[in-house]
């Protein structure tokens, strides 16, 4: 977002003197470019100023990668732990975009890079991968809507407890390795023991009931059950198709 009453030339002079400093020649506002640096055997240098970051100027910094592989983005330097969060951010998106970014410090001129443009390719995280699939696995059927907040999402781990809630509700106290069996899920007795819902309660040597509130759930997420029933019975019995 851009700060009242900044003007993009007060960025012009600081950003510069700091490629000067590095032996380019200086212009401002040639062409659709604010800045454009030029130093014998280099590619021109551009950098688009805006008094915060924005769309737009991301959007502008993108149409000058057409003139030349490095194109920069100059910001004033802010204070606080939002806006280090913001440069932090946009920082990421600029190194994925493979744009430059600097800061300038208007009280006195002082300018940093924060980094430089260069070809980028992300690199995949093995571990958040397999936590993905895995949670995609657990879930039974498609309980959620997509773009919905975080706020009282169904989970896999949710989903589970509440097939463990379901079978005890139906069965009455059922030793933990019944309930594993019957519900597929393998860590049911850990499950059933963490009681991170406070449904069920232990009332003999491997045996689970529901708890109070857990008999005040099977009312409370009826129609969650009445969907994981219905998704878990579809499952079991998927569809045949007569091939033709």
């Amino acid at each position: 977002m851009a700060k009242t009453g900044i003007r993009e030339t007060d960025l012009y002079l600081p950003v510069k003197r700091l490629l000067e400093k590095q032996g380019y020649t200086v212009k401002g506002e040639v062409g659709a470019a604010d800045v454009v640096a030029v130093r014998e055997g280099d590619d021109p240098v551009i950098v688009e100023l805006k008094a915060g970051f924005s769309l737009s100027l991301f959007h502008q910094a993108i149409q000058r990668q057409a003139i030349s592989d490095a194109v920069y983005v100059a910001v004033p330097r802010g204070a606080g732990r939002a806006w280090l969060k913001a440069l932090i951010e946009n920082r990421k998106l600029c190194r994925r975009l493979g744009l430059g970014l600097i800061t300038v410090r208007l009280a006195d001129g002082f300018t940093e890079i924060h980094c430089d443009p260069t070809p980028y390719k992300p690199r995949q995280s093995k571990p958040r991968k397999a936590r993905l699939l895995r949670e995609f696995e657990r879930l039974v059927g498609d309980p959620n809507l997509g773009g919905a907040t975080r706020r009282n999402l169904v989970t896999g781990y949710r989903q589970e407890a509440l097939r463990c809630l379901n079978l005890l509700g139906e069965r009455g106290p059922t030793k933990a390795a019944e309930v594993a069996r019957r519900t597929s899920i393998g860590h049911a007795r850990r499950l059933m023991a963490d009681n991170h819902y406070g449904w069920f309660e232990r009332i003999g040597v491997g045996i689970y009931a529901l708890s109070p509130q857990g008999v005040e759930a099977t009312a409370q997420y009826l129609p969650e059950l009445e969907k994981l029933r219905a998704s878990t019975a579809d499952a079991s019995n998927p569809s045949v198709i007569a091939k033709p």
